[in-house]
């Protein structure tokens, strides 16, 4: 899948999956998440957001089932 860089402390690149609605996030940690279930206007909505990792953090995290991304 692929990324766009993002501006925040935490993340440091977002990607999402329309079809399978799968957002992939990868942290500066280098750890990668994938997110299952997650509708376009999430996604969007984050993107959009002015505070990219505090929307993470409040409205995707908590919300949708994490599996990591193994190399």
């Amino acid at each position: 899948m692929e990324r766009q860089p993002v501006k925040s402390r935490i993340l440091r690149s977002v990607g999402y999956e329309d079809k399978t609605k799968i957002l992939e996030i990868e942290f500066y940690s280098g750890l990668v998440y994938q997110y299952s279930g997650v509708p376009p206007k999430v996604y969007a909505d984050l993107m959009h957001s002015g505070e990219i990792g505090k929307y993470y953090s409040e409205k995707v995290r908590p919300k949708f089932q994490a599996k990591p991304v193994v190399p």
